[in-house]
């Protein structure tokens, strides 16, 4: 248990961060549009699914916890052998995911990263008989230096629910607004729900901030 005087100065370390949405609409997922959005000389950390383009792009990743313990869950309710392993990893899951404020000290989730790993690679190596099962086995030892991220780079979030929540919406709309398929329209659209959804995030009201906006920007134009 934390002394009070522990949790000041552990507060005094934490960094804040101030969330931005940006809505890019492109046709590919390759490291090209990588390269275009964030930029050659990206130094942060991409929390993402495993899809190949991220890790051809950077090596600072944070690999989503959650699409990892829905395909756990997902195989352990039609393949026995995989119950122990989905079972171990929302367990691992539940004991590192925590807030920022209750993070131990650097040292401290040095050791807890360096034993969570051991243990994940530990039921990752096991002889599994089931093809889908070694086939997710694979995939957690491919990962296994980017599951923890989160715990050692402030502002890291352990799963994608962030992003994949603010991109469903334009995933439907890409779907049924015909305006999408051009350049122009698609430019509008970026343009407007990029701030829409940053002044959301930011805790702003949009019906406040768009008319302010809007005459500043005719102010200096």
């Amino acid at each position: 248990m934390r002394s009070e005087y522990e949790r000041i100065l552990h507060r005094a370390r934490t960094v804040y961060v101030v969330y931005v949405t940006l809505v890019a609409v492109r046709k590919s997922r390759g490291k090209k549009v990588l390269n275009e959005i964030l930029g050659e000389d990206f130094k942060g950390v991409i929390v993402c699914d495993g899809w190949k383009s991220y890790p051809n792009f950077t090596s600072r990743i944070q690999r989503c916890w959650a699409h990892l313990l829905r395909e756990a869950k997902h195989l352990a309710e039609r393949i026995d052998e995989a119950r122990p392993l989905s079972q171990t990893l929302h367990e691992l899951y539940q004991r590192i995911n925590m807030s920022p404020e209750d993070r131990p000290p650097p040292d401290d989730v040095e050791n807890l990263v360096e034993e969570t790993k051991n243990i994940l690679e530990k039921w990752a190596r096991m002889p599994y008989k089931t093809a889908e099962v070694r086939r997710f086995a694979v995939k957690i030892r491919n990962g296994i230096d980017r599951w923890f991220s989160f715990l050692t780079t402030p502002g890291v979030e352990p799963t994608n629910n962030r992003a994949e929540r603010a991109l469903r919406e334009h995933v439907v709309q890409r779907k049924i607004i015909g305006t999408l398929r051009n350049q122009k329209g698609t430019f509008i659209h970026e343009t407007v729900t990029t701030v829409l959804a940053t002044w959301k995030q930011q805790g702003l009201d949009p019906s406040k901030m768009l008319p302010t906006t809007i005459s500043l920007k005719w102010q200096n134009s």
